[in-house]
């Protein structure tokens, strides 16, 4: 039974075999189909020996129709079924190929029959299957058109992803490229966020290979269009032409303007009539506004535009009724150190000089007087419509102190002021708001020698005063401080005069001499051979002696003493005394000098005689 059974079964197959055998022959009307529905493996187990031609038969259909790609070789597949997680692609291979859905992320509307561009990934996982990869296959291609559109110039669409530090990430074909700032438009972008998520052309500036790095440009493609411009918009400028513009950057010093790829400037003091601190006071980034052409260089490359000159001068605008005289309102503009910008009416300014801010002739900082923003009340000294220049005074609105200043301040009376200032002749004292006087250094003191007034006094000081002299027309006031006490030299004549005697020590040896304190305001110098004592040596510092007083001049304050000058005195006294009694002596006849002439007479006879 068993052997029959056995026979049955080969007997099968050989009727298996010679059943299929003529279905390979008639495959070859359509292989394709043929080899992908043919199971090679059961044919294989129900056959123990197949013709040879039969064998190199199906070898060249496997050959002829199967693909067989490389690991880098991009190609087109088909899709032939979708799963939950993976797209069947049939590559014509000896079997289909899986790609996971995820790299089809961007084509949610995919579906069975479109054609797909893979890579074989691997070519039989564990479970025999073969993988493919479409996201590689489009970094291939796309590398491949990124470099095509480099060399080529062409322009790319990209998907600007994120910002990132100094520019943007663009996908350009899958491949992620870098948009630098300085790269998105020919003006200055404000706003990298407005861009994200948006769709736009580029081109293609720059690829390294080695990084696999791409940077792309979309200020490269309206650079031509511009330069046209430029060179149209140049072509056709005109001083005193009215374009318009657009604000493309803002700086201390004045206001750039886009006027369709040329810029221009706009100087802060071409911005308004008024004056202004900042630019941003009168416009804003991508505002737009007319400008007009004041000047441009020879190339055309530096443009000077105005704003304010688009408007009426407001000087033009200024009523016929204003006139000196007048009184105005006004706010402080400027503060300068000669006085401060009072603005009376929308770029009409007038200047109150600090010396027109108070009737003292002590002028001040104008900062004393006034701060900005203040509004102030002042009279119009001085108008030129032509040259549009208006002077102020504030101290015009209350009366010149120095109108009356005969019956308030004459000569020889005394007052009190305050030190304002000094020079190195003398000491400024304030009596009141606009009467200054000057006392002169030789009249601060009647006995110290002042070398500076700030030896004296100190600013701000009170100081009695009297007043030495007026001058009206010439606005002077002389006054002397020294004159509110009585002059001590005048006494110190009396008590010091040539010939008196003092006591006193030597205070200081100097050079050819030495001085002697005989108060606090009287210091005496001995010259050198007045320090001689009786028993010849000379007087030494802080040795007291007697002084008498050979020089006294209350002019200069200058007092000459001697030492030497009290012995020699008695000297010559006796001397004097001496000489007076010898010569008494001699007039008054003696027994001796009778004796005399009597032995003369004899001896005179005795001759006689012989």
């Amino acid at each position: 039974m068993a052997e029959k059974a056995k026979q049955a079964e080969v007997e099968a197959t050989e009727a298996t075999v010679v059943e299929e055998a003529p279905k390979v022959s008639a495959a070859q009307a359509n292989p394709e189909k043929f080899l992908k529905e043919f199971n090679w493996h059961n044919y294989q187990e129900g056959i123990d020996e197949v013709e040879d031609s039969q064998l190199k038969e199906f070898e060249q259909l496997v050959e002829k129709n199967f693909v067989d790609t490389l690991d880098d070789e991009v190609v087109t597949g088909e899709v032939v079924h979708i799963t939950d997680r993976d797209a069947i692609i049939d590559i014509n291979a000896k079997s289909e190929g899986v790609v996971s859905l995820n790299e089809f992320r961007y084509n949610p509307n995919l579906k069975v029959g479109d054609k797909v561009e893979v890579l074989i990934d691997v070519r039989e996982d564990a479970s025999g299957q073969m993988v493919l990869s479409h996201r590689k296959a489009r970094v291939i291609k796309a590398w491949d058109r990124v470099n095509a559109a480099h060399d080529n110039g062409e322009i790319v669409n990209g998907f600007v992803k994120c910002r990132t530090k100094g520019g943007m990430i663009v996908d350009v074909f899958g491949i992620e490229a870098f948009l630098p700032g300085s790269q998105i438009d020919v003006k200055p972008i404000r706003d990298y966020d407005q861009y994200v998520n948006k769709t736009m052309e580029f081109k293609v500036v720059k690829i390294n290979h080695e990084f696999k790095n791409v940077v792309v440009s979309h200020k490269a493609l309206i650079e031509a269009d511009i330069e046209e411009q430029k060179k149209e918009i140049i072509g056709q400028l005109e001083k005193g032409q009215v374009l318009e513009g657009v604000v493309k950057n803002i700086t201390s010093y004045g206001v750039f303007i886009d006027l369709g790829g040329v810029d221009g400037l706009i100087h802060i003091t071409d911005l308004s009539w008024s004056r202004i601190n900042h630019p941003n006071e009168v416009v804003e980034l991508d505002q737009k506004l007319n400008v007009v052409i004041l000047d441009f260089d020879e190339d055309k490359s530096r443009i000077q535009l105005g704003l304010k000159q688009l408007t009426k001068h407001p000087w033009d605008a200024l009523g016929d009724n204003v006139k000196v005289g007048d009184k105005v309102k006004g706010k402080v503009v400027v503060i300068a150190d000669y006085g401060a910008f009072i603005e009376v009416a929308d770029g009409v300014e007038g200047l109150i000089h600090v010396s027109e801010m108070s009737w003292s002739t002590h002028l001040r900082s104008a900062q004393d007087f006034v701060e900005v923003g203040d509004e102030v009340e002042a009279v119009i000294l001085t108008l030129d419509r032509e040259e549009r220049k208006m002077s102020l005074g504030i101290k015009q609105l209350t009366p010149d102190p120095w109108t009356d200043i005969t019956a308030k301040y004459p000569v020889g009376s005394k007052h009190k002021g305050i030190v304002r200032n000094f020079t190195n002749f003398g000491v400024f004292v304030e009596l009141e708001e606009g009467i200054d006087g000057l006392i002169y250094i030789s009249d601060l003191s009647w006995t110290k020698k002042i070398k500076h007034p700030s030896e004296f006094c100190n600013v701000g000081d009170e100081l009695e005063v009297v007043v030495l002299e007026l001058d009206v027309e010439g606005r002077k006031l002389s006054l002397g401080h020294k004159q509110t006490t009585p002059n001590p030299w005048d006494k110190y004549e009396e008590d010091y005069a040539v010939g008196t005697v003092h006591t006193a020590e030597v205070s200081e040896i100097v050079d050819k001499g030495a001085t002697v304190e005989f108060n606090e305001d009287i210091v005496a110098f001995i010259p050198t051979r007045h320090l001689e004592k009786e028993d010849g040596k000379k007087l030494k510092k802080g040795e007291s002696a007697d002084f008498k007083i050979i020089e006294f001049n209350k002019e200069f304050k200058r007092v000459v003493a001697s030492h030497t000058a009290i012995f020699k005195e008695e000297e010559a006294k006796n001397v004097e005394a001496a000489s007076k009694s010898s010569s008494n002596d001699a007039e008054k006849p003696t027994l001796g000098d009778a004796n005399d002439v009597l032995q003369a007479l004899k001896d005179k006879m005795d001759g006689k005689k012989k």
